[in-house]
């Protein structure tokens, strides 16, 4: 695999090691894609954190409160992901990244809140106004970014070791050469 980004490229050997046996089923080089968004669920745990609870803590003071707030909290995460998702289908062209799960929050609370279109016919519409505002504004779509390995010091999760470490994320392309092992080796 080579990695190139304007700052350098960085090219290595690496062995994907799967259970899946079937190369039709799952081509490697799909594989390999779907490697590099392999931190999707770093997403899901900050749109629990930061955008439903807009970086407040859990309010329970006993264990059955903070269980009952919890299960809250996943079940509205859920349905805002049934509803990004619903929306998504409705558009097989656009990659499901580009769905904004803030978008998402923001439409089911202003429907909550100014309780608009809450009683309508009785037709099913799996967009809905939270799928239709999600589809109104897409993300941009993601470009491949990589950011240099660096050794965190122990007391703090967010700086590096060292003083002249980079610590930007750069823009990559990623070029990858599967090799097959050779059958009669």
């Amino acid at each position: 695999m080579t990695v190139r980004t304007e700052a350098a490229t960085r090219t290595g050997e690496y062995r994907l090691i799967t259970t899946l046996l079937d190369p039709r089923e799952a081509p490697a080089q799909q594989l390999v894609r779907l490697y590099h968004e392999r931190w999707e669920i770093e997403t899901a745990y900050c749109e629990l954190k930061s955008t439903i609870l807009g970086g407040r803590v859990l309010r329970g003071r006993y264990p059955a409160a903070v269980t009952q707030e919890v299960w809250a909290l996943l079940t509205v995460y859920q349905v805002l992901r049934t509803a990004m998702a619903d929306a998504i289908l409705d558009r097989p062209d656009i990659d499901p990244d580009r769905a904004s799960f803030t978008t998402a929050l923001r439409a089911a609370r202003d429907q909550i809140i100014q309780a608009a279109g809450i009683i309508t016919h009785s037709t099913v519409d799996l967009v809905g106004r939270i799928g239709t505002a999600i589809l109104a504004e897409l993300l941009p779509a993601r470009r491949t970014r990589t950011r240099p390995r660096v050794i965190k010091r122990a007391i703090s999760k967010y700086r590096a070791k060292g003083r002249d470490i980079d610590r930007h994320t750069y823009p990559a392309t990623l070029t990858t050469r599967i090799l097959t092992p050779d059958p009669n080796s």
